[in-house]
């Protein structure tokens, strides 16, 4: 096995809305603000080559929306999902596998494209299986008012029309060892239902795609939690189990939203679990 992670693109949301409750004056010492309280953020994935499968974990924001919508989110930097898939050594018709850890745009957008004459959408990764989960996918495309400008149907429905959709068998329990591909699940329902972080055993060490649980490394204090959160309070005690585990086993965390540390280890102190050392993937392995 191989892992690659592959930059698709930077952003920038609102600072307060990243960080709920929490005051400026404590989350800007880890993530500062720009003029507009924005703060920049990543949107990192990560490629899984095992065997003659090659699986790409959340593919971005995409490029199909419009000038509009992207001028909320002040794109910034040089990094797009096919130069960083080419930089690694391959192309999205490569792709087999494509796994989401949720249905929000930022994390699944990039699954679909305009068609070649712009009269509709289809898959970008022509021969993938996408995966999802059967009660997430429930929770997508019947979105509540709070979520419902974070899951867009043009990124979700044509998965299911192209007829490449799958859904990750879900147990009886909250941690599932082993799924269709190779890696654990944790199931967390704070931030939404059924969002599916993979525990991937590589080198000898756990790696955990963080994805919305651990956005960057400015939310480990356990108050640390965004306000998109639709459960905030289940959100601190699934992140307070986490990171006690985390840190106890020594996982290294792959942060998919944190701009300038793509991975991290944590430690225990006397405040409460906090950051250890911050890294580059390909410093670590």
């Amino acid at each position: 096995m191989t892992l690659y992670p592959i930059e698709t693109g930077n952003f920038k949301l609102d600072g307060g809305a990243m960080f709920g409750v929490v005051p400026k004056s404590l989350w800007s010492r880890t993530n500062p603000a720009d003029a507009n309280n924005m703060i920049e953020m990543a949107a990192r994935s990560l490629l899984i080559e095992d065997g003659d499968r090659l699986i790409l974990i959340d593919t971005g924001m995409g490029d199909k929306q419009s000038e509009k919508f992207f001028g909320y989110y002040y794109l910034w930097g040089d990094h797009s999902l096919d130069a960083s898939l080419a930089a690694a050594g391959f192309h999205r018709d490569d792709i087999t596998d494509v796994f989401l850890t949720h249905l929000h745009f930022d994390h699944c957008g990039g699954s679909i494209r305009w068609n070649r004459d712009r009269t509709g959408y289809e898959p970008a990764f022509k021969n993938a299986t996408f995966w999802t989960n059967e009660d997430h996918w429930k929770w997508a495309t019947e979105p509540n008012a709070r979520e419902k400008a974070s899951f867009l149907s043009e990124n979700i429905m044509p998965m299911q029309e192209s007829g490449q959709l799958a859904f990750i068998p879900r147990g009886a329990e909250t941690f599932q060892e082993e799924s269709p591909l190779g890696f654990g699940i944790l199931y967390v329902d704070g931030h939404t239902d059924k969002q599916m972080i993979p525990h991937i055993r590589y080198q000898g060490q756990t790696l955990v795609f963080m994805a919305d649980l651990l956005p960057t490394t400015g939310h480990i204090p356990l108050p640390y939690v965004m306000g998109f959160d639709t459960r905030p309070l289940l959100t601190l005690k699934e992140k307070a189990a986490f990171l006690d585990r985390a840190c106890r086993e020594n996982y290294v965390l792959f942060l998919e939203h944190d701009a300038h540390n793509e991975c991290c280890t944590l430690r225990e102190t006397e405040k409460g679990i906090r950051l250890d050392k911050s890294f580059d993937f390909h410093a670590q392995f």
